[in-house]
């Protein structure tokens, strides 16, 4: 089981900082969590996406993962 965490505007969309998971692939968890959360579906394409603190923008599997990281663009200076 994965502990998937939204920050920022990813947190308002889902409505949670953090959930448990059982998807076994990312592309999978991206369907899941839209599904679960629609209101991240026009966010999520934006977002950086970390597994264990590594970069996917791709599918990639989950098996031994402890965190996924949902990161939106950040604005600042």
């Amino acid at each position: 089981m994965i502990t998937v965490r939204y920050f920022a505007a990813a947190e308002e969309a889902a409505g949670t900082a953090e959930e448990r998971r059982e998807e076994t692939t990312l592309d999978v968890l991206r369907l899941a969590v839209v599904a679960e959360h629609p209101a991240l579906g026009s966010i999520l394409p934006r977002c950086a996406v970390l597994v264990d603190g590594a970069r996917h923008d791709a599918d990639a599997p989950l098996g031994d993962a402890t965190f996924v990281d949902v990161l939106p663009p950040f604005a600042g200076g």
